[in-house]
């Protein structure tokens, strides 16, 4: 358990101190925690709800990291953006690019085939078919994650793919946890969170850094 525990820690470092400078990404991050708890929810409740409110609670999250995540040379952390999407264990900017095209081409596909190949009965109105993109875009959450977690196990390990899985759905907690502040940050004008810019990251006590307060 500790190994696992140490895993979580530092998947959960490396994703702060290299992904979430910016304190209007951080505010994002917790606007988008707020509504995937409530999407979480509704999952057992109504579906197709909860793949609506998903994707925009996943949208709100990566409009931070695509607009106004700091790009190119990582001078906090002395290293390049190419090397930190190499490492990257989760969905770097590449993947999220092919997930939002396959989420933005969903309604495209509805719309042409209202059915999905017999999988739907036919929408009687406009409801039916926001219904049926719903309940598609909750697959392909739920694709993609599975999707990645099997990647890692094949070109990592199996640990690695479950721990990155139980952080990805822990993450709305640990969010709200870490970034409650990041609003009053931005408002004081902060726009690079001070505690990761400050931050001695060759400090072997570094992570506490970036633990919940």
């Amino acid at each position: 358990m500790s190994r696992l525990s140490d895993m979580l820690r530092t998947q959960r470092f490396d994703d702060y101190r290299f992904y979430h400078q910016s304190t209007i990404n951080q505010t994002l991050h917790l606007f988008s925690a707020v509504i995937f708890l409530g999407c979480y929810a509704l999952l057992f409740r109504d579906a197709a709800l909860a793949g609506l409110v998903g994707w925009l609670a996943m949208l709100t999250r990566q409009s931070g990291h695509f607009f106004f995540e700091p790009n190119g040379y990582d001078a906090v952390n002395d290293v390049s953006n190419e090397y930190k999407e190499a490492v990257k264990v989760g969905y770097n900017q590449t993947r999220k690019i092919i997930l939002l095209l396959i989420w933005g081409s969903a309604p495209l596909v509805l719309y042409a085939m209202p059915t999905l190949l017999g999988i739907f009965d036919p929408p009687t109105g406009q409801f039916d078919y926001v219904r049926h993109v719903g309940a598609v875009w909750l697959v392909i959450g739920i694709g993609g994650g599975l999707t990645r977690m099997l990647q890692l196990f094949v070109t990592r390990d199996v640990t690695t793919g479950l721990v990155w899985a139980f952080k990805v759905l822990t993450d709305p907690f640990h969010n709200i946890a870490l970034y409650w502040k990041s609003p009053l940050k931005l408002m004081r004008g902060e726009l690079i969170d001070s505690a990761i810019a400050d931050a001695d990251w060759s400090d072997e006590n570094a992570e506490e850094a970036a633990s919940p307060t």
